[in-house]
């Protein structure tokens, strides 16, 4: 059923374009309000889905102002503008809207824009309907056992683990982002024993691995005598993961030809084989990238409307140098693991060696770690981990005379953090705050600080 709208817009003869392009698409338009008190009186008697929202209104309140009001009450909203400054949008963006209209637009913007947006809020309640559900699903005991290969106690670690018992139940598209080896796979696999769908299959597939001559019929499969050399039927990997997931790592390495295929089969839940024949699949799709989407999609590498459809709940893992708490937490669990499987007796590391693997600037993340330990647990003599063959550029480097010494990340950003809190008389909360500034949560920007060792 098509969403019920309000059009909040005060210049008449767009809003009356707006209303005659939604009601030929089938959608309903319940009222035109030219200002803010006139929407708010409109949203109180007719309960619209979604509110297409001018940013610019007539009198003191702005489209800003009503979009907090949108908030409150669950109601998606898309912006309307004529002003693009970098400025303006940037404090809409802070409202959370469901995307944005720049006049003038084209009639297929108008249309493709609601889809999403309508889309992403349907998923959105989903979610929230299933974690209010969620306690009755696993009990305590299941849930850490579904989850118990992501290891960390850092507020980023902790905040993620909570995201995934949200998000698990639902059969909402999960989008995973973060850098080469922060455990992308892990958390797809955790969410897919902590969903509903665990008694069914998980199919991994690396779109980066897929030759790119097969990669349609790896995902989709080919009926006999497709192509030359089909021999015989092939199911594909969508059908593999009927009534389970399908989690497509580095999706953003698929070409732009295959989006098109793909965001189809996101929105008809059906997939044709090379060959023709259409089959209805069942499937919960987790994606992963370590590219920056922002950039490809800049770049026209990446369809905007295939990243709304994966981007309904976005997880980004941090990398290891962010999660300073969790390093030695780390290390001592890849030291039993691979102690055991070594068949060693391995208590610890060298304090010396602790040392030096907080000081490194881990570009290979948990993966890194993991195969530094195992390398270490097979050159260990003796107890405990006397050596430690880091790679020869570490995060902390003694300058040789004439050099210009290089910070490392977790230096820069602690200048940097010192540099806005000094511009905010060291104010953290409000307005006028420090957090508000850096566009971070309050407890992030106090984790930061504390990890950082950032003292007035």
């Amino acid at each position: 059923m098509k969403a019920k709208i309000l059009i909040v817009e005060d210049h008449f003869l767009e809003a009356n374009n707006l209303q005659m392009i939604l009601e030929r698409a089938g959608y309903q338009v319940c009222s035109i309000a030219r200002s803010v008190p006139i929407a708010l009186k409109i949203i109180e008697d007719e309960s619209p889905d979604l509110v297409l929202l001018d940013i610019f209104l007539q009198g003191k309140l702005t489209g800003i102002d009503l979009a907090k009001s949108l908030n409150e009450k669950e109601i998606a909203f898309v912006y309307l503008s004529a002003n693009s400054e970098k400025k303006v949008l940037d404090v809409a963006k802070l409202t959370k809207p469901y995307g944005f209209l720049v006049k003038p637009f084209r009639e297929r913007d108008v249309l493709v824009t609601l889809d999403i947006a309508w889309y992403l809020h349907q998923n959105k309640k989903e979610v929230r309907e299933n974690k209010a559900g969620f306690e009755g699903h696993l009990n305590e005991s299941s849930y850490g056992n579904a989850l118990k290969d992501i290891i960390g106690q850092s507020l980023e670690m902790q905040n993620m683990l909570n995201n995934i018992k949200i998000v698990a139940p639902s059969d909402t598209s999960v989008l995973i982002l973060g850098e080469s080896g922060t455990g992308k796979e892990l958390v797809a696999k955790a969410i897919h024993r902590v969903s509903r769908r665990s008694n069914k299959p998980l199919v991994v597939v690396n779109c980066a691995a897929l030759p790119p001559n097969l990669i349609e019929s790896e995902l989709f499969g080919h009926e006999k005598g497709s192509f030359t050399g089909a021999l015989n039927r092939r199911i594909g990997k969508f059908e593999m993961a009927d009534g389970g997931t399908l989690f497509l790592d580095e999706i953003g390495e698929l070409p732009l030809d295959l989006q098109v295929k793909f965001l189809r089969v996101l929105q008809e839940m059906e997939i044709e084989r090379v060959g023709g024949t259409i089959v209805k699949i069942n499937v919960r799709v987790i994606a992963a990238t370590n590219r920056n989407l922002d950039e490809e999609l800049a770049a026209g590498r990446f369809r905007l409307d295939l990243f709304y459809r994966l981007n309904v709940f976005p997880l980004l893992l941090p990398p290891l140098r962010e999660r300073q708490d969790d390093i030695l937490i780390l290390a001592d669990f890849f030291l039993k693991k691979y102690s055991a499987k070594e068949n060693k007796t391995i208590t610890r590391f060298a304090d010396h060696v602790q040392k030096s693997i907080l000081e490194y600037h881990w570009p290979g993340n948990v993966r890194e770690l993991e195969n530094l330990v195992a390398r270490s647990v097979l050159l260990a003599l003796g107890p405990v981990i006397n050596s430690f063959a880091l790679p020869a550029v570490k995060a902390k480097q003694v300058d040789s005379p004439g050099q210009v010494k290089i910070k490392t990340v977790n230096e820069n950003e602690r200048d940097y953090i010192i540099s806005v809190l000094e511009k905010c008389n060291w104010k953290v909360y409000g307005d006028d705050g420090a957090a508000k500034l850096l566009d971070i949560n309050i407890s992030t920007l106090n984790s930061k600080i504390k990890k950082l060792g950032i003292k007035k």
